[in-house]
């Protein structure tokens, strides 16, 4: 290249560069620069590129700290403001008129016995049983031996229980009317009073956390509870599914299971599954009773549109399964009779068994 002047060299490079972006598709923008255009990097102590570093200590002053939801949530807290648009405050009066509409057979159900079994209170252990309705666990456990105080603050459900206990000349079970939201120290519930401590499908209290450290106090041993996988005991997850609202389902036991490893308690979980066989006068009975279902699970988490969408698949959700009832007139369980017309399946409710020994 001795010979070639200024101008000839330059002309060469220009020549080279256009060869290089025609093979390797790049612009001049791309390539018309070289290292020794671009702004100096800047250097370590010892004159080394320091852009490595640059470029870590980039990353990190950008990097959000990452905030676990699991462990940062408060869990009662939602639950509280899930309570406050979702249920009605109880009413003792509205319990005591449907008192009589709940069995009260010295014959523990398939879903007393499988808690019972998980409970697994041992001989001669006292109970405490909170929300004892008409004894559907109460009786039973009178029945074996134990020493129940039985609570409810249904005057109506604790009388179904004692004709119940009176039947079966039990003396072994105390009926106390008692509400969750009650001084229960005033009543005489004190800590440390009885082994184990159960409360089946009765927690539907405004604090959460608060029912739960109740029995926790109360109970030596063992809590054992009940919580629905969904919304609502009255709600079928598959029926809300079909008609599009399985957002709207809400896993109960969740809360109860987070909140309690936030006190630091491990509980135990199993699942127990009950049927239940509605029947219905009129195709219109029964749209109506599915509609207070939506009303009562999807209310307060769903639009009006959304809602309103169910109710229109109601409709051809009933055409498809609902059927004359085979059985029409034999008793209920419930102190009644089947009516005209039955779902084509049982409504199927999951109840999440959770236990925890102390």
């Amino acid at each position: 290249m001795a010979g070639k002047n200024t101008s000839e060299l330059a002309s060469s490079f220009e020549q080279a560069e256009r060869s290089h972006r025609a093979l390797t598709g790049t612009s001049a923008n791309q390539t018309g620069s070289s290292r020794l255009d671009q702004p100096p990097a800047s250097t370590g102590p010892f004159g080394e590129s320091d852009l490595a570093n640059e470029t870590v200590s980039d990353s990190k002053n950008n990097v959000q700290p990452f905030t676990p939801m699991l462990t940062t949530t408060d869990w009662n807290a939602e639950w509280m403001a899930l309570q406050q648009v979702r249920r009605k405050a109880d009413d003792p009066s509205y319990w005591d008129s449907r008192s009589h509409t709940f069995p009260t057979s010295t014959e523990p159900s398939a879903y007393a016995r499988r808690f019972i079994e998980l409970a697994d209170i041992q001989p001669r252990e006292t109970v405490f049983d909170m929300g004892c309705g008409t004894g559907a666990l109460a009786v039973p456990l009178g029945l074996a031996g134990h020493k129940v105080v039985a609570a409810d603050f249904s005057r109506g459900m604790l009388d179904r229980m004692s004709e119940a206990l009176k039947q079966v000349d039990v003396h072994t079970v105390f009926p106390m009317q008692l509400s969750w939201e009650e001084d229960w120290a005033a009543k005489g519930v004190r800590p440390d009073m009885v082994d184990v401590c159960t409360a089946s499908r009765s927690i539907a209290t405004a604090n959460l956390r608060d029912s739960l450290l109740r029995l926790t106090d109360i109970a030596r041993r063992r809590v054992c509870i009940t919580l629905t996988t969904g919304s609502s005991p009255r709600t079928d997850e598959r029926i809300m599914a079909d008609l599009g609202l399985k957002d709207a389902l809400r896993p109960d036991y969740l809360y109860a299971i987070n909140i309690l490893a936030a006190e630091g308690i491990l509980p135990q979980v199993h699942f127990i599954r009950s049927e239940r066989n509605d029947t219905f006068d009129t195709p219109e009975q029964a749209a109506e009773s599915l509609r207070r279902m939506i009303d009562g699970a999807a209310g307060a988490v769903v639009g009006e549109q959304q809602r309103q969408a169910a109710y229109v698949r109601l409709h051809a959700w009933l055409n498809d399964n609902l059927v004359p009832n085979e059985h029409a007139g034999s008793p209920n369980g419930h102190g009644g009779v089947q009516k005209a017309l039955r779902l084509r399946n049982p409504r199927v409710i999951t109840w999440a068994f959770i236990a925890w020994d102390k």
